[in-house]
This record gives C-alpha cells, structure tokens and sequence, in this order.
C-alpha cells in the first residue's frame, strides 16, 4: 500500500470498504453495525467523517463523527433519525487497516476531523472508547469521564472528551491565546 494515503470525504464507493474495515475491526468485540446503522451515522453529518485513499484506490481507513449533545453519546447499533445541532462533535468509529497501522495515520484522521469541527464551530469532541482503545485517546488529550453511563457498549467502554476552546492565556505575550497542544501529524 502506498506511503501517502489521503483523507478526504466518504462517497457512496467507499462503503465496501469501510464496512470492510468496521467488521474487521469491531467484530471481535461484539461491536459491529450493520451497514444501515453505519450510513445513518454518516448521513447525520457527511462534512465530518472521511476516508483514508491508498493510491491503490482502497480504503485504508475512515473516521466517522456526528454532533451530539455533551455526555449523551448516540446509541450504538441504532440508526440516527436525523441531524442534531450541537456545539459537541461525537466521534462513532475510527479504524485504520492493520496494513497501514504505526504509521501515525489515526493521528493525523483525529487532527483533520478535529481541525473540520473547529471550522464547523464545534467546541469540543467526544467518544466512545472500546477494546482498551482509551490509552490512544487520553494521549491525545482526551480525558475520561466516569460518570457517563455508556450501557450500549461492552462493560469496559469509557466515555471521553476534549475541548476545541483556547486553554488560557500565556503570560507577557500581549495576552494572546493558547490554543491546545498542536496535533502530531505524519
């Protein structure tokens, strides 16, 4: 697979692969969709979720993220109704294939979702996180919050969220804004 793939917006052609991608992925936990609840989550908000493209035209990847309220994540394995307006940004599935992991491409879908909310003007970012992958989020500033009850999930599953807003003010520098750590990309 190529060194480079790119990050851009689903099409209807991607399906094969995300649905691919999710099985592969979630299967072993008890946690895959079918493929009317997946495009349900991506129809409630199409400007937020995106696919990584090898140059071999395969999808290599997908991030799939919609606005829900603060501490009430969507429902897992349930079909959207329709689109919510939220200052929260929910991320519902982020999968990179096992081919192209360790080369920081999870990094780098987190930083362009994270880069289209602020645009969007969403203010912060939650999720799911599921099958341990809770290390990887509170490394890249997302923080756990016990008390959100997330029953849909399996028993380990831990909520968790991060802020877009600036984090304060550096001192002596003409009070200009700190915005949050800058995002590793590769």
């Amino acid at each position: 697979m190529t060194a480079h793939p790119v990050i851009r917006g689903l099409t209807a052609a991607d399906w094969g692969g995300i649905l691919a991608l999710e099985r592969e992925a979630y299967a072993p936990l008890g946690l895959s969709e079918d493929q009317a609840v997946l495009r349900s989550k991506a129809a409630a908000s199409p400007g937020t979720c995106f696919v990584l493209r090898t140059e071999e035209a395969t999808v290599g990847g997908y991030l799939l993220a919609l606005p829900s309220p603060p501490r009430l994540p969507p429902t897992w394995g349930r079909a959207e109704g329709g689109r919510v307006v939220s200052e929260n940004l929910h991320i519902h599935d982020l999968v990179v294939s096992p081919l192209l992991r360790g080369r920081g491409l999870a990094r780098r879908l987190v930083g362009h979702l994270e880069d289209a909310a602020r645009g969007r003007g969403h203010t912060s970012v939650s999720l799911v996180a599921v099958g341990g992958a809770d290390r990887f989020w509170a490394a890249r500033g997302y923080s756990a919050e016990p008390l959100v009850a997330v029953t849909d999930y399996d028993a380990a599953a831990v909520y968790m969220s991060r802020s877009l807003r600036p984090q304060g003010r550096l001192p002596g520098l003409h009070n200009t804004p700190v915005l949050s750590p800058p995002h590793s990309r590769s």
